[in-house]
């Protein structure tokens, strides 16, 4: 009927039609409304839930290049470590083994280090162990994969050396400070501050000419060395082995205490 309707009154029906859309307008504009908001939601949250993946996405990479920087750092460190172990260079006649510092000892010795490198990798007791700088110590004990490095500095730590300008020989002993104590020296012998002190060679224990460190001071209470190694930033060290055997091995049946004082 509405067709007939429209086909014979078209201008009335388009009135009548006119009418009903004004009348449902403001029904279908309220309920349109609604729609765009959730619309407007709808992509609101899809821009949130991209920004969250982007967000975390750039916290993986941001992790992943922090942790990139920290091998970085280490690379540097070591890279810088390794040249200065190549300021001295050592006679041809001695094997050389490198080693890391991976820990502190204690127990009977006071300044002692523990390295990576034991009897496989050739390292023996009382082998001089250096770095760039200087001489850092000896090996004072001998594990398989380990060994346990005596400093300088150790209040047991007795270096046969000398006075590199006058020749002088005598002893550094360690103080368990941050310097050394020039003893032994001959009568009427004098040190100034500024001379450097070596390694003589002597009792068969160490290689001569190893730097050792210089006079800091000379009082009425004695002539203390500043050491050229800091043993407190050492990383990577150099173990000598130039054959000598003046620091006797440990063997079955030895008391270890008179073992130890040798």
């Amino acid at each position: 009927m509405l067709m007939l309707v429209g086909k014979m009154e078209p201008a009335a029906f388009e009135r009548a039609r006119a009418q009903v859309t004004d009348a449902i307008a403001p029904i279908l504009d309220a309920v349109s409304r609604p729609m765009d908001a959730i619309h407007d939601m709808i992509g609101e949250g899809k821009t949130l839930l991209a920004l969250r993946a982007e967000n975390t996405k750039l916290q993986a990479e941001r992790d992943r290049l922090l942790q990139w920087q920290g091998v970085a750092r280490n690379l540097e460190a070591e890279n810088k470590a390794l040249r200065e172990l190549l300021n001295f260079v050592p006679a041809s006649d001695a094997d050389t083994v490198s080693a890391r510092v991976i820990g502190d000892a204690g127990g009977a010795f006071a300044r002692t280090l523990i390295l990576n490198a034991g009897a496989r990798a050739g390292v023996r007791k009382g082998q001089a162990v250096i770095t760039g700088a200087g001489l850092v110590g000896r090996v004072q004990e001998v594990g398989l994969r380990s060994s346990r490095l005596l400093l300088l500095a150790d209040l047991n730590s007795r270096v046969p050396v000398l006075i590199e300008s006058s020749r002088v020989r005598g002893v550094v002993a360690g103080t368990n400070g941050e310097t050394l104590r020039l003893l032994h020296l001959p009568p009427d012998s004098l040190a100034e501050p500024g001379d450097r002190i070596v390694t003589s060679g002597h009792g068969g224990a160490l290689p001569a000419g190893l730097p050792v460190g210089i006079v800091a001071a000379v009082s009425e209470s004695g002539i203390e060395v500043k050491p050229f190694v800091d043993p407190t930033r050492l990383e990577i060290v150099r173990v000598l082995d130039y054959g000598l055997d003046g620091i006797l091995e440990f063997k079955a049946g030895n008391d270890p205490d008179k073992t130890r004082s040798r």
